[in-house]
Order: C-alpha cells, then structure tokens, then sequence
C-alpha cells in the first residue's frame, strides 16, 4: 500500500530553497520503496484556489506549522510506514510528520 508523509515545518524559512537537504534523507530518498518526493517551497509562495474561483495569496490554513514537502512510500502496513516516517522525523530539527494511506491513482516523482 502506498502511504503519503506530509512533512510540516515549524519555522517559515524562505531560504529553504537553497539549503540542503539531510544526508540521512537523500540517502532514504534512493531507496526502493519510494516512489517519489517534492520539497516544496515556503508557504508564502502558495496561492490558494477556493470555491466560487476565489484566488488568495499564502496557504489555505493560517497555521504556525505549514506543509514543507512530501514522500510517497510504499509500505506493507501502517506500521511500516511509520517506522520510515521516524527516520525521516530523526534528521529533522522541529515539526511534524502526518502519515496517510494514498488512493489509488498515478504518482512517479523524481
């Protein structure tokens, strides 16, 4: 089963474009269990769609946490995927990540 890590910061980092990403997770990210990953950009950055074509500047949800970036694993159970989700959380200095069963459909990242 394919799970999705969302992973959320804590701290907005505009320059987090140019900083590297961990060692330990580049090297998780070559594993064959993955099948993609995006690390995207501050939350500034984003525009928001809403109903009724209604279009805003930042993230949907004020928070003091925002969606940092994502991987998408595959997994033989919820358990699984959390173990890979703690490795992922023990290379990084703050924040969260939620962990999520994917639905079906077509994901292939870099």
């Amino acid at each position: 089963m394919r799970y999705a890590l969302l992973i959320y910061n804590t701290e907005n980092d505009p320059d987090r474009a140019s900083r590297d990403i961990p060692g330990t997770v580049v090297e998780m990210l070559d594993e064959p269990f993955v099948d993609g990953w995006a690390r995207l950009h501050a939350a500034e950055s984003a525009t928001t769609l809403h109903r009724g074509g209604l279009l805003t500047d930042g993230p949907f949800v004020e928070s003091k946490e925002y969606l940092a970036g994502l991987i998408v694993i595959e997994a033989e159970n919820l358990d699984a995927a959390l173990a890979v989700a703690q490795q992922v959380h023990g290379s990084r200095p703050s924040g969260a990540i939620e962990v999520r069963p994917v639905l079906d459909g077509r994901f292939r990242g870099a």
